[in-house]
């Protein structure tokens, strides 16, 4: 990923933040000469590996499952808020243009198939971190059927990470007032509040 310094963001703490608060990865491998990609939610293990670890599962017939079990190479693409940035929100400038804010991750690992003895651990804590947001969470139970029927059908995976790069293009290259005032456009519409809210969180942490 082209990551200007001023846009680069490298404190890895901050980074495994962003990518469980946006879990929902694009997982990227070659297979058989070209470029392969499944969307999958991934669990981030701080505690492992150089710059940490995902953990998650995919359907078996997945082509990826069997480039996994090989050891493959995967890039982890983690997306975050977006938006468009008008040039007429700077003020009369006739050197500003248009641009596009936002915030993504990129994880770099190795990837292995887990056994199937260590699939069921991360099955229920990946199910427990997305249902304790309901009212009634609702657990799941490794049946004697599930176990037949479901379990073979998935593969658990681990991508030990080696690297990871982070792009927080937020309007670091303008100046405060210019920045605020994006801030306080982005805001009157509920696509842009969540960007709205990164930028303010940037540019409150460059004056802590």
């Amino acid at each position: 990923m082209y990551v200007p310094e001023i846009y680069a963001k490298k404190d890895v703490p901050a980074l495994h933040d962003f990518m469980r608060r946006h879990s929902f990865a694009t997982l990227v491998t070659q297979h058989q000469g070209e470029s392969f990609a499944s969307h999958l939610p991934v669990m981030v293990e701080s505690g492992i590996g150089a710059c940490g670890t995902l953990v998650g599962h995919l359907a078996r017939n997945n082509p990826q499952a069997a480039d996994f079990s090989e050891g493959a190479e995967v890039l982890a693409i983690f997306h975050g808020p977006h938006a468009y940035v008008s040039g007429g929100w700077y003020g009369p400038n006739p050197m500003v243009v248009p641009t596009w804010n936002y915030v993504a991750v990129h994880a770099y690992g190795k990837a292995r198939i887990l056994p199937e003895e260590e699939l069921v651990e991360p099955l229920r804590r990946q199910v427990d971190e997305n249902e304790r947001r309901h009212e009634s969470p609702w657990a799941l139970e490794i049946t004697p059927a599930l176990r037949l029927r479901a379990l073979p059908a998935i593969a658990g995976f681990e991508i030990v990470l080696h690297r990871i790069e982070g792009k927080f293009k937020l309007g670091q290259n303008r100046s405060e007032q210019d920045r605020r005032n994006v801030i306080a456009h982005l805001e009157q519409s509920e696509h842009g509040r969540e960007t709205a809210k990164w930028m303010k969180e940037e540019l409150e942490g460059e004056k802590a």
